[in-house]
């Protein structure tokens, strides 16, 4: 594990905002950390970086202990808290090399990173010109120029656009996939982490509720067959009289749950033999949206 915690907790006075969290992330993953606003996530991405000092609890990353080894973790680590912190008034170019600087890296990494976050053509145009994704893009270049090992990312899709999003989904996905990187990423936006993240950690209230690969949170909830016909309620009222329990219904399509494809042949047969006209029928995970609805709604 890249990233691990045991019994981590922090309060704000007589607030506790993180519970006996912890953490396993897993080396070469994104993994998705997942909360509304409020939830802890920032507070934990703090403690992680050193930023806050834990009242309870452990924190081990690349299976060192944070407290003893903190200059030679923090090395490898790259960070983007919510908003890159960039100079406006100079170029990309610019700003990278004064990182570059500062860091004792060689100059040459510059052109590596404005390459790799797809900004070589903006490299000489001030920052304060960048759009939104541009600047998120620049401050992950600024997080990679040590050539961390580790990136953890606090929000950084906040405020952009459909476009920005994708460009930095893509950048991360290939930044694990081409570099062997490790992202730990913070996020609300859970039908963005369900399209690039490999494992999740769902935290509510401080507590988390969740932990493990996408494909086990898919596993915890009843597939459905989704089914899309000319008459939604003639062909539930059918489904129903023939034992089937459908689940949800509207003007447009209606679903039951998944047992096996053969039941999803005879639902098929059974509403064109009774002339109900079928326009799709697929089976489907819930989504992580409600995935998580449903979770927190038990906690």
């Amino acid at each position: 594990m890249v990233i691990r915690t045991e019994g981590l907790s922090f309060s704000f006075g007589s607030q506790q905002v993180v519970k006996a969290l912890s953490l396993q992330v897993p080396e070469g993953s994104i993994y998705g950390f997942l909360g509304p606003n409020g939830a802890g996530k920032t507070t934990t991405i703090k403690m992680l970086l050193n930023l806050l000092k834990t009242d309870e609890g452990s924190i081990f990353v690349f299976e060192q202990e944070l407290q003893t080894n903190r200059i030679d973790i923090l090395s490898k680590i790259g960070s983007l808290i919510e908003q890159p912190a960039i100079y406006g008034h100079l170029t990309g170019r610019e700003n990278l090399i004064n990182r570059a600087m500062l860091l004792g890296v060689k100059e040459a990494r510059v052109d590596e990173m404005l390459a790799l976050v797809k900004l070589t053509n903006a490299a000489s145009k001030k920052a304060r010109q960048y759009s939104l994704g541009m600047k998120q893009r620049l401050g992950i270049a600024l997080a990679l120029l040590s050539d961390p090992k580790l990136l953890i990312l606090d929000e950084p899709t906040n405020g952009l656009d459909p476009n920005g999003i994708i460009e930095i989904r893509e950048l991360l996905i290939r930044l694990t996939r081409e570099h062997g990187k490790t992202v730990f990423i913070s996020s609300h936006l859970l039908g963005e982490i369900e399209r690039m993240a490999t494992h999740v950690g769902i935290i509510n209230n401080g507590e988390m509720l969740f932990q493990g690969s996408i494909t086990d949170l898919e596993e915890i909830s009843q597939p459905q067959v989704f089914i899309e016909t000319e008459n939604t309620a003639d062909a539930g009222n059918l489904l129903t009289k023939n034992g089937y329990t459908v689940s949800a219904i509207n003007t447009e399509s209606l679903t039951v749950p998944f047992i096996s494809k053969k039941q999803m042949g005879d639902i098929n047969a059974l509403l064109n033999r009774e002339g109900i006209t079928v326009y799709s029928i697929n089976k489907q995970h819930k989504d992580l949206e409600n995935l998580f609805l449903s979770i927190t709604q038990k906690a």
